[in-house]
C-alpha cells in the first residue's frame, strides 16, 4: 500500500491573503473551490494546502524542499514584498535578515503569514535533517553560497 498526503488544511483569518502571500512567494497559482469553503493552493507533489477562514487556531509550521534555484527565485519574492524572515525558530529576532546555511551546501529560511503561521523554505544537502551542523548568515545566492 502507498500511503501519501493528499490535502491539509490551513486556518487563517485572512484566507485568501495567506494563499495569495504563500502562492507568491512559491511561484504557484492560487486555485478556486467550487463549494467556496477554501483557498487553494496545489504543490508540485499534488498536495493542496486548502487554506480555510477560522478565527481561533493555533500558529503552525510549515515546511517547504525547493530547488537551489526555486530558493534563490522565491527569497527575491520574500524581499520585494517586504517580509521579514530570519534563519532560526526558535530565535526569531536574534536571527533576523540571515538565512541558515549547512556545511553540505543547505540553506534555509523562516518567515511568517499574514496569520503568524510559520513558513520555511529548504533547499540543498542537510538542510531540516536531524543532527545537522548549520549557522546563520546574510543571503547569498546559490552559486556565491
Amino acid at each position: 500500500m502507498t500511503v501519501r498526503l493528499d490535502h491539509t488544511i490551513i486556518p487563517a483569518r485572512t484566507a485568501h491573503a495567506s494563499a495569495e502571500l504563500l502562492a507568491h512567494v512559491l511561484g504557484l497559482e492560487v486555485g478556486t473551490d467550487p463549494e467556496g469553503f477554501f483557498v487553494p493552493v496545489k504543490l508540485a507533489n499534488d498536495v493542496t494546502l486548502d487554506f480555510m477562514h477560522a478565527e481561533d487556531f493555533h500558529r503552525n509550521h510549515y515546511a517547504f524542499r525547493v530547488s537551489d534555484e526555486e530558493f534563490d527565485a522565491a527569497f527575491t519574492r520574500i524581499t520585494e514584498v517586504g517580509l521579514t524572515y530570519y534563519a532560526n525558530p526558535h530565535e526569531p529576532h536574534g536571527t533576523r535578515n540571515e538565512i541558515s546555511y549547512t556545511a553540505a551546501g543547505g540553506r534555509g529560511v523562516y518567515f511568517d503569514d499574514p496569520n503568524g503561521h510559520c513558513m520555511e523554505l529548504l533547499a540543498g544537502q542537510g538542510s531540516g535533517e536531524p543532527g545537522t551542523l548549520w549557522w546563520t548568515g546574510q543571503y547569498r545566492p546559490r552559486s556565491e553560497a
